[in-house]
């Protein structure tokens, strides 16, 4: 993934004639409001570490995970500290500290504090997991902690924003959206799909 650049993100894979029946806009232009939405993040950020973060929503292969690679490795170029992290992935950390036999040294305290302190925290995929309450405390343990410190926070989910709270509760939900601007990515076939098709 660190090969995921700007230059690379292609606008070629998002369609000019399928509309976004939420925004009345093409795939193509929705696509390109984001893209120009990562780069702005990634200058604000620079001159500003406590400005608004960005949640990124479409679906499996619209290129969210991408475009968040590529605002991380401009920003890890210019010396910048992020923790970026697939959601299910820092859960299972979490719970495997308390196998008993982990031999890992990591606390669940610690690797929150990790998430809660970062400068900025990039969590990908927060997807339409099964959210038990204990997931919905942990998430929102995190997201709270870093709205009310101003530690800006970027997020790619592939549920759509009106069934956010259904998953993740309406105080995380909230928070999120006081905390971040949202953007859509949507393509009629997944990326990695059109790329092996094309032969790219």
């Amino acid at each position: 993934m660190t090969s995921f650049t700007f230059n690379r993100f292609k606008l070629d894979f998002y369609s000019r004639t399928k509309i976004d029946p939420v925004k009345n806009t093409s795939f193509y232009d929705s696509a390109l409001v984001t893209l120009r939405a990562a780069k702005e993040f990634t200058r604000r950020y620079m001159n500003n570490p406590h400005t608004d973060g960005l949640l990124l929503t479409g679906q499996v292969g619209s290129g969210k995970t991408f475009l968040a690679c590529c605002i991380a490795n401009a920003l890890l170029a210019q010396g910048k500290i992020l923790l970026f992290i697939a959601v299910p992935d820092l859960l299972d950390q979490i719970k495997a500290t308390y196998d008993a036999k982990n031999e890992n040294s990591v606390t669940e305290s610690e690797l929150l504090d990790t998430a809660r302190e970062v400068p900025l925290l990039i969590l990908d995929d927060l997807g339409a997991h099964n959210y038990t309450n204990w997931t919905r405390n942990k998430i929102f343990s995190i997201i709270n902690h870093r709205l009310n410190y101003l530690l800006p926070t970027l997020i790619t989910t592939n549920i759509n924003l009106e069934d956010l709270e259904q998953f993740l509760g309406d105080r995380t939900t909230s928070r999120i959206f006081q905390m971040c601007r949202p953007y859509r990515l949507l393509v009629d076939v997944d990326i990695r799909m059109q790329m092996i098709s094309q032969g790219r």
